[in-house]
């Protein structure tokens, strides 16, 4: 059994989960065999593929939902909590080289089944990002994995679904920090250091710059011609 407890990093999916995993890792945190690099996630996606392949989406079709996180979700009112959870993640990090410090997963689908995490590891870090529901939903209109929906309506209601599960996550109590990425594009570091500090981690600024750089020189880039 691993001792230390694990940063859970979660959100809707297209909110830029990706990029606070990023840096996260950069930051000392150890992240396992984690997916690499697509047309959607171009700096790499930072979710453990094992545990996303072989115990989450699983989970997800016993439970009749869709393994992706779009449509249907599961009912956390009443969702199955398997009680060997934690056993079957822990084996998969120790399995890829954990030997002892911070270790992290990110999934945006944890939001989705946030009580079967909270069950396994009540004592971790929950990071929740965050965006704007509007850019969420022009990000989804433009990623060819997300479609579940082909129109806005359809989106911004699966968000609110979501937003639905933040607030049990906030009554639950869960020990969780919110990040709002998109401030990063802007210049702000601020919530980033904040954040870093909170999880006990090593900031290293001129590594999360390198890391973040060509995503803010693109953003302004687009700026400048609006």
């Amino acid at each position: 059994m691993i001792e230390k407890p694990p940063i859970l990093i979660t959100g809707i999916a297209r909110s830029g989960t990706s990029m606070v995993a990023g840096i996260i890792n950069i930051c000392g945190a150890f992240g396992g065999a984690t997916a690499h690099a697509n047309l959607n996630n171009q700096k790499g996606m930072f979710e453990n593929t094992h545990i996303r392949e072989r115990v989450v989406k699983p989970y997800f079709r016993e439970v009749g939902a869709d393994p992706l996180g779009q449509d249907p979700l599961p009912d956390t009112d009443c969702i199955s909590i398997p009680s060997n959870w934690r056993e079957r993640v822990e084996s998969v990090f120790e399995e890829q080289g954990y030997k002892d410090g911070v270790w992290f997963y990110k999934g945006a689908k944890m939001t989705l089944m946030w009580p079967v995490w909270d069950y396994a590891f009540p004592n971790a870090k929950w990071v929740v990002v965050r965006r704007k529901s509007t850019d969420i939903v022009d990000s989804c209109m433009q990623t060819s994995f997300m479609r579940a929906f082909n129109d806005r309506e359809g989106w911004q209601g699966w968000i609110r679904e979501h937003e639905k599960r933040f607030a049990q996550m906030y009554e639950a109590g869960l020990n969780l920090h919110v990040v709002w990425p998109e401030r990063i594009i802007h210049g702000d570091y601020t919530q980033i250091y904040q954040l870093i500090d909170w999880l006990g981690l090593e900031y290293k600024a001129q590594e999360i710059m390198n890391f973040i750089e060509p995503k803010l020189w693109k953003a302004r880039e687009k700026q400048k011609i609006a």
